[in-house]
């Protein structure tokens, strides 16, 4: 399993993801699966992925092959706008499925793969797509501009108080933290390293960060959100505090 997100504000894209690609008691494989793959003057381009990990290897390899190799074909340098690159890499990921599809059929392997691909193409607004195995995409909506892909449950509630705060990057970057760290506590198959990286719009180059199992970073994140979260518990009202807030309204609306 895997956890990655995207969110899409005024001020720019924040991506995210974890690293865990296996989880088992003597059994955990890492590999990264945040990939910015173009920055140039004119687009940037940050693609995310979950799912078999070999089908995800092999269209990034034809990504870059696709990049470095002159002539008239699609690539992620000549496309206008950022749908196109998301049916081009959308096309290439059924095309590897469907190479290897009789073979892994029949060990029972799934070798689809899901993408959500972000950027900017200079005199567009960035954006994020969610690209799925059958080729298609969908774009995160104004009213919920986020995406996930993998482990997606646990960290929704944060990205959705993101939207209804109005946050900015600075704040969406520690929201997607917080939302990676909350996945991670819920289930073994998220875990570190983490990679973030933050896009400001116009920007055409993206700032990423790793941060490792033992970074003292990481360490700190997990005892302020820790401190913070039974800080918000002590905050709240007690059951005999709601208890006697409904007999009250129970009692007016007899009165009336």
């Amino acid at each position: 399993m895997t956890y990655c997100l995207a969110m899409r504000l005024d001020e720019g894209l924040v991506f995210m993801s974890d690293t865990r690609t296996n989880a088992g008691v003597d059994n955990v494989s890492t590999y990264r699966k945040l990939h910015v793959l173009v920055q140039s003057s004119d687009r940037v381009f940050v693609l995310q992925s979950a799912g078999n990990l070999a089908t995800t290897q092999e269209v990034l390899d034809r990504i870059q092959v696709d990049i470095d190799t002159p002539g008239d074909h699609e690539s992620l340098l000549n496309v206008t706008r950022i749908f196109e690159a998301a049916l081009y890499i959308g096309r290439l990921g059924r095309e590897v499925n469907q190479r290897h599809r009789d073979a892994l059929n029949s060990v029972g392997a799934d070798g689809t793969a899901t993408f959500i691909l972000g950027g900017q193409i200079a005199g567009y607004p960035p954006d994020i797509l969610l690209i799925y195995p059958e080729g298609n995409y969908i774009r995160a909506s104004d009213d919920r501009p986020f995406l996930q892909i993998g482990e997606t449950k646990y960290g929704k509630f944060l990205l959705e108080m993101a939207v209804e705060a109005g946050a900015g990057i600075v704040n969406a970057s520690k929201i997607a933290i917080g939302s990676m760290m909350s996945t991670a506590r819920a289930n073994l198959a998220v875990g570190p390293p983490y990679d973030l990286a933050v896009y400001p719009t116009n920007a055409l180059t993206v700032e990423e960060f790793r941060i490792l199992p033992e970074s003292t970073v990481l360490d700190r994140l997990q005892t302020i959100w820790q401190r913070h979260m039974l800080q918000v518990i002590q905050d709240m009202p007690s059951v005999h505090d709601l208890d006697e807030l409904d007999r009250r309204i129970v009692e007016d609306r007899a009165a009336t």
